[in-house]
Order: structure tokens, then sequence, then C-alpha cells
């Protein structure tokens, strides 16, 4: 079983790691500080709070003055031990040790105006005062009004019952929304009017909370004056309540000693109960904050070797999701086969070759390559030159599918690296995958460009002679075969030639409709699958530490977010640890 101390220890340590990594209560469920159970003492101006938590210490050690005092949050964690010595010590100064008291007070004023301020500003940031002394029981408290947790509320009571009945009732009305994490405390109760008492709310006839009220009697402003001990103030307090007609009977659960035990065994009960959900928050988180920084990305290692895997590591993760885009496991690498389906063979189909092969057109072709003697048989040079000068029309529809294609695998290339996780912390380094990328693909173009053209070229370099010599042989119907060679320039012989060359361009059509396809792929998108970054590793292998040092240069919020998840992990892993090592005690 765990201690009391232990337990309460436990917390104390959890709180300090949180105020050291920033975590001040306030984040709501994400808060650690939040989830720890801590015992807030709230209550009005001169309510005689600062002086019941010196009784309960048995040290002045609080700053006192007029206005707001506290504009800090004090977290009082009280040790006690065996041996006679007291000191204190602050999370801020661990390495001094006070025994002095004095100076405490003069070092929470000197701590409170560093962040707050000579203002009367009020910083939720905390100030840790640890108190190792016989006197006191293990007790953690937080000295600030309207830290909601298992809150202790002051009242002074002097003057009449009537107005002590009416500040009474605003307080319970308040305590009633805090349920059983309150407790009442009835300060400076030897001060009220002769004739009167607290007698009803100390027995719980009248504003019942579920925890008992405490009376408390609180050093005059003369024993102030005049120093006197706070032990001997215990003392005092004591003999008044023991010696009292009205509290007599109440006097073995009065005073700031029997207050002090009753709010250390509820804080250990509720740290108790508290520890299973504490433990599934805090487990809970750390799986949340793993996953973030998976996604944010783990530090990088300070030297070469780490920083070149990072990089190459990152160009794997590109490449993965851009094979993905072009096979068909991310959208985009359709529009590649739109290319091939809709544009090129709307392309071809817009090509001229109706007016290049038109009547007037075929005559002029004929006749100017007949030159001074005109063709015999069959004029094979004006098809030659029909042909060739029709063939060159294909350059352009085969330019724009290398062209088209080139500008999907671009996009292709942005939408990887926008969606490649890995990369998004690394915004050089995209720039330079990207700039890489690009750069090959620039290769690839001009190498499906030169391929396409030669497919083309080839066409007209060598002409399928098979196809001609199916052609009809003999002439036309009605036609005089001993007219005169000018008088074969007829219609229906310009038509017949013009049909004919046609025809063979439909068959090349028809080839190169299927072979630009093929070549385009095999030199763009099979290049780009293969060896997309291959240049670039070569190159980034080559350079030195400063060089990839520059390259994984991170987007300043990306790292800050990731140090502070980091800083979190840390402190959440710490506390699991620390309850871990209480919990097997």
């Amino acid at each position: 079983m765990a201690t009391m101390g232990s337990l309460i220890g436990l917390v104390n340590r959890i709180q300090r790691a949180c105020t050291v990594l920033g975590d001040h209560g306030g984040g709501g469920e994400g808060s650690l500080w939040e989830a720890l159970p801590s015992v807030a003492v709230v209550g009005g101006q001169s309510s005689g709070k600062s002086s019941v938590l010196e009784s309960i210490v048995g040290r002045d050690f609080l700053p006192r003055g007029s206005g707001i005092v506290t504009r800090r949050p004090l977290v009082l964690q009280l040790h006690k031990t065996e041996s006679g010595q007291e000191y204190a010590e602050f999370l801020h100064s661990p390495r001094k040790r006070f025994t002095d008291f004095a100076a405490v007070r003069k070092e929470i004023a000197d701590e409170t105006d560093r962040i707050t301020g000579k203002t009367k500003a009020i910083s939720n940031i905390p100030i840790h005062l640890s108190i190792y002394s016989p006197h006191v029981v293990n007790l953690t408290l937080i000295d600030l009004p309207g830290l909601t947790k298992v809150a202790v509320a002051f009242y002074q009571q002097r003057g009449n019952k009537n107005l002590l009945s009416k500040i009474l009732k605003t307080w319970f009305d308040l305590m009633l929304t805090r349920g059983d994490r309150t407790f009442g405390v009835l300060t400076k109760l030897d001060l009220m009017d002769k004739g009167t008492n607290a007698v009803d709310v100390l027995e719980g006839r009248q504003y019942r909370l579920q925890h008992p009220w405490v009376g408390i009697v609180n050093r005059s402003q003369a024993d102030i004056n005049r120093n006197v001990d706070m032990l001997a103030a215990r003392r005092k307090e004591k003999e008044y309540f023991e010696s009292s007609p009205d509290y007599g009977h109440l006097a073995h659960k009065m005073g700031a000693e029997y207050l002090a035990k009753l709010l250390s065994q509820h804080l250990e009960a509720v740290i108790k109960a508290k520890i299973p959900s504490i433990v599934a928050m805090i487990n809970k988180t750390i799986d949340e904050i793993e996953a973030e920084l998976d996604r944010l990305g783990r530090p990088i290692g300070g030297d070469a070797g780490a920083q070149l895997y990072t990089i190459l590591d990152m160009c794997r993760a590109f490449d993965r999701v851009f094979k993905e885009h072009l096979d068909g496991g991310r959208p985009g690498g359709d529009r590649i086969y739109g290319v091939f389906d809709h544009q090129l063979p709307a392309a071809l189909k817009k090509l001229p070759f109706d007016k290049h092969l038109s009547l007037q057109n075929v005559r002029k072709v004929i006749s100017e390559a007949d030159g001074y003697q005109p063709h015999l048989i069959a004029p094979e040079q004006g098809y030659r030159r029909l042909i060739d000068s029709s063939l060159h029309y294909f350059r352009g529809p085969a330019e724009a599918s290398v062209d088209a294609v080139h500008l999907v695998l671009k996009e292709l290339v942005r939408r990887s690296i926008a969606a490649t996780e890995e990369l998004k912390r690394f915004p050089t380094l995209q720039t330079d995958i990207a700039a890489a990328a690009n750069e090959s693909l620039e290769r690839f173009r001009e190498d499906g460009r030169k391929t396409v053209i030669r497919l083309v070229d080839m066409e007209a370099s060598y002409l399928t002679v098979e196809f001609f010599r199916k052609l009809p042989t003999e002439p036309d119907k009605g036609a005089n075969n001993n007219t005169p060679a000018n008088d074969r320039y007829q219609d229906n012989h310009l038509r017949r030639i013009g049909s004919n060359v046609s025809s063979y361009i439909n068959m090349v059509c028809e080839t190169l409709r299927n072979t630009i396809p093929k070549a385009v792929v095999h030199c763009q998108v099979k290049e780009a699958k293969r060896n997309l970054l291959n240049r670039f590793y070569a190159h980034v292998g080559s350079k030195e530490k400063k060089q990839l040092s520059a390259m994984l240069d991170e987007d300043p919020a990306l790292m800050e977010k990731r140090d502070s998840l980091v800083k979190r992990l840390e402190l959440y892993k710490s506390a699991r640890n620390e309850i871990d090592s209480v919990a097997w005690k």
C-alpha cells in the first residue's frame, strides 16, 4: 500500500514537473495539472487566510500588505520530517535552502514581481514552495482565489449575527455548486460580538456541507506586531476552544492543526480515488502525442549519415505516392490515358488533309513534281511529295501528346509532394525534390519528343510498297488511252491520286495513333516511374553535412510545435513512471 506521504509526494513531484514544462492549468482536458487533485485556498480580503496558512505551517512566511497581495498561485508543499530541522526550498531556485523564513517572505514577493511587475497584475504561473518541518503534516495547498479544486473558503466573523448570516448565505450558495469538494472554515471566532456564536454552523444545523465546518482563532494584529511565535499561537488557539463555553464541546475538531490533518486525510483519499482516471488520462494523452509526433516527424540526428538517411527516406516516401498516382491508387494517372484516348484522336481528326489533298492542290503538286517532263504512266514523284508533305502534319499531334503527358506528370509531382506527409516539415527539401523531379521530366519530355518525331520521320523515310501494289491499275472507264500526257491531268485521274494518298495517310494515321502512346509511355511515364530522382540521389550523396542540414531546414512553427509535444510527452511519461513506482510500493 502506498503511504499518505508517498501519495501526496507523488502529486507534488508531478506538479513541479508540470510547472517546469509550462503546464499551469487552464488548458482544459489536455492539462495534466488540471487532472491532479489539490487543495485550493479561497477567501476574501482580510479574512484571515494568510494567518491560517501560517498557523498550519507554524511559521511567518507570507507577504502582507493592503489590496491584493497574492498575485501568483503559491503551491505550498508541506513535508513532515522526523528531524528537528526546518527549511524551505523554491522550485525556481532549487539549489538554495532557506532557513530564515523572513527571507522566504521576501523571495515570494520578489518572485511575484519578477513575473507581474510592481503593478497589481495577476499571473497564473505558480510559485512552488516546499517546506520541510516536524511541525507540519504532509499536505499541498494552492493559495489562489478561483482555482476550483478542493476549495477551502475562509470567512471572517466580526460584527452581529445578522451580518454573519448574510455573509454565510452568500458564500454557501457558491459552495453548494462545489458539492463534496468544499470545506468551510470560519476564522476569527474570538472576535464575534458578545452573546453571539457560530455553533449552529459548526455543528451542521445551518449552512450544512458534506464536510464539517472548522473554526479558527487567528493571531491578533497585536500578536503579529509583537512577532508572537506561531507554535505559541497554536497553543493559545487550542486553549481558547477548550475553555470556551460555546465551543468547548467541539474543541477536538477545531483549530488550524485539526484543519491541516483533515485536509491531508481528504487529499490522500481523493488522490487514491483519482489515480485510475489520472492513469487512463495519461495513457490516452501519451498515445495522442505519439501519434501527432509520428505525423509531424521525429527529431533528426545531427550527424551527416542520419541526415542523408532522412533525406533518402523522404524521397522514397514521395516516390511511393507518385507511383500510386500513376498506377491508379490515387487520382491523376487516368489523365494520361485521356491524352491518348481523347486528345490525340481529336488532334489527328483535325489535320487539314481535306484541303491538302484537294483537287486543286493535287494538280499543283503533281505538276510541279513532273517538272519539264510529264510522267509516263503514274506520277510517282507526285505521289511521294503528297505523302511526304501529308506525313509532316503528324508532327503536331505527336509533340502535343508529349507535352500534354509532361504537364500531367508535372502536376502529379506537385500533388505527390503535397500528399507526402513526411515532407511537410521540410519546405526546402520539398523545393529541392520538386526541382529535381521536374528537371528529370524535362529530359524525359525531350526523349519522348525525339522518339515520336522519329516515328513520323520513319513513316516518311520508307513507304509501304505493298499498299500501292494492291491498288487497281486499270484506267478510268471512258478514258482514251491514246490521249497525250498533258491530258492525263484530268479531274478523275487527279481525284484517284488524291484518294490513294488519303487511304495511305489514313493507314499511317492508324499506325501512329497506336505507336505514339507507346513511345510516350516508354520515354516519359515508365522513365518517371523508374528514374525520376536517380540523379538527385547521386547529387545528394555527394553533399557535405552543412549542405544536408540546409536541405532539412524545417518550418520554425512546426519545430516549435514538435519541441512542445516532446516536452509534454516527457512530462506524461515521467508522471506515469512516478505513479507506477508508488503503486508498486
